[in-house]
């Protein structure tokens, strides 16, 4: 059994925090670590709001930590968390720090085929390219809150 940390990305959204909350669970589940990933993005010549990129990053840290304060709500039990603010694309930035995990959590979002087809599936390309298993809540409904779809390994396994 791989004793690698559980790596979960999350971006602000109620899917990013069920991912949040089913990682937090399986990590106290293994004893293992948690390594919560939010990745941001910061392009100076593009970005057209007075913002620098140490704002860009203090953004993403408090997301980070609202998302832990809200999954820590009822729980008696918590794995190690280490947190990562990354620049860059999600997909790319969770497939890094997701070498030598355990496993990679990720949610998908609903949204239109045209949205998925024009901007991509950052849970989509972390099962094509990441090289341990990924697990990929789905969207939910009521009746599937929580259910997760495991994808297992990525390419080159």
């Amino acid at each position: 059994m791989n004793t690698g940390p559980i790596v979960v990305g999350i971006d602000g959204t109620p899917a990013g925090e069920r991912a949040l909350r089913w990682a937090m669970d399986e990590a106290t589940q293994r004893k293992l670590s948690l390594h919560v990933v939010n990745a941001y993005d910061y392009e100076p010549m593009a970005d057209w709001t007075m913002t620098s990129e140490q704002d860009a990053r203090a953004r993403s840290e408090a997301l980070v930590e609202d998302a832990l304060r809200a999954a820590a709500v009822g729980r008696l039990e918590f794995p190690q968390i280490i947190r990562h603010c990354v620049r860059g694309p999600a997909a790319e930035a969770l497939e890094a720090q997701a070498r030598d995990a355990s496993m990679l959590v990720v949610a998908s979002h609903s949204g239109s085929r045209m949205r998925r087809v024009l901007l991509g599936s950052t849970s989509a390309h972390c099962v094509r390219h990441a090289t341990v298993p990924v697990v990929v809540l789905p969207p939910t409904d009521e009746q599937h809150d929580g259910a997760a779809v495991g994808a297992g390994q990525g390419a080159g396994r």
